[in-house]
């Protein structure tokens, strides 16, 4: 994932940034507990594509 993507990017409800989780290949989302995946290096930034994390997992 570039670092200068990583910079600008934020998320698309609340407009935070986000936080890369590498393994999972994900952009987090702390303060709406959004996951958005990365395929083929390309964040998908659509609510819709996103995981809701579960209130016991950490992010």
């Amino acid at each position: 994932m570039d670092k200068k993507l990583l910079a600008i990017l934020v998320c698309p409800v609340c407009k935070g940034p986000l936080v890369y989780d590498k393994p999972k290949a994900e952009l987090i989302c702390k303060v709406d507990r959004l996951a958005y995946p990365i395929r083929d290096d390309i964040p998908v930034m659509l609510e819709e594509e996103a995981r809701r994390l579960p209130a016991d997992e950490e992010v």
